[in-house]
């Protein structure tokens, strides 16, 4: 019974350990890199952001997705949503 409850022990030693672990590399993550200034159109403001290979998305207030170039910021997809 001795080595029963030492052995349950060690597991749940590893275990716990294990879990910190990937906790602490998983929100060691920069995230993406976004641009300092993002240029809007007038009194547009941003609800959400997503990023993508190569690109980010901006959703706006009025019903928009503005899909931007990453590295030259520019404006490359405008969607209306419905």
């Amino acid at each position: 019974m001795r080595l029963l409850v030492t052995g349950l022990t060690t597991v749940m030693i590893v275990g716990l350990v294990t879990v910190v672990a990937l906790i602490v590399m998983r929100f060691r993550d920069d995230g993406p890199i976004l641009p300092e200034e993002i240029t809007l159109p007038d009194g547009v403001a941003v609800q959400a952001v997503t990023t993508g290979d190569g690109w980010y998305a901006l959703v706006t207030d009025d019903d928009r997705i503005l899909i931007y170039d990453r590295i030259t910021g520019a404006l490359r997809q405008e969607v209306v949503l419905d």
